[in-house]
């Protein structure tokens, strides 16, 4: 078990290295340093045998589907006890994106249908952050599936991972379908 968790770990920080680098950006990422930098920096700094921190990630809002756009708006927070430095939240859409493919701040492409996003400092007390996007989507799709999920989160422990992983199926109605 301690050598599938470093193992895990080191597959983590690669991920997280590799977004921080701003790699496979494309057109509205920022040209900052890209996201979850600090958190780079920290899960490569951990110290052999140091205990994480216990943090629960929280991943809350609406997917809609309808007149040729895809919208998420996506609030996430941390209900604790600890507090962190940045969390990064996979999206992954069943529809390509077509047309101009912008992004929020702290956002980058990571595949055709894949966005990551840094989310910001969380702190402890469930105060969270919100990202919205609106994709562009051709043809007449009956639904849309959106997979929301946690992929980094500063190496905390989360006692309630059911609240970073949601898959929502949209039916293209224009109505918002909540998780």
């Amino acid at each position: 078990m301690c050598v599938m968790r470093r193992v895990l770990s080191a597959g983590v920080a690669a991920l997280v290295l590799v977004v921080a680098s701003g790699a496979g950006a494309r057109a509205g990422g920022d040209s900052g340093p890209g996201v979850g930098a600090a958190g780079a920096a920290a899960v490569a700094a951990g110290a052999p045998g140091a205990v994480a921190p216990e943090a629960d990630v929280a991943h809350h809002g609406h997917v809609s589907l309808g007149d040729g756009w895809l919208r998420i708006s996506l609030m996430t927070s941390n209900h604790g006890p600890s507090s962190l430095e940045d969390a990064t939240v996979r999206l992954a859409f069943s529809l390509r994106p077509v047309g101009e493919l912008r992004l929020p701040k702290r956002c980058l492409w990571a595949g055709e249908r894949v966005v990551l996003c840094g989310m910001g400092p969380l702190g402890a007390d469930g105060i969270g952050h919100k990202t919205s996007l609106r994709l562009g989507i051709t043809g007449d799709p009956a639904e849309a599936v959106v997979k929301i999920g946690t992929v980094w989160n500063g190496g905390a422990t989360d006692r309630d991972p059911a609240n970073n992983n949601h898959k929502v199926i949209a039916p293209a109605t224009g109505d918002p379908y909540a998780f």
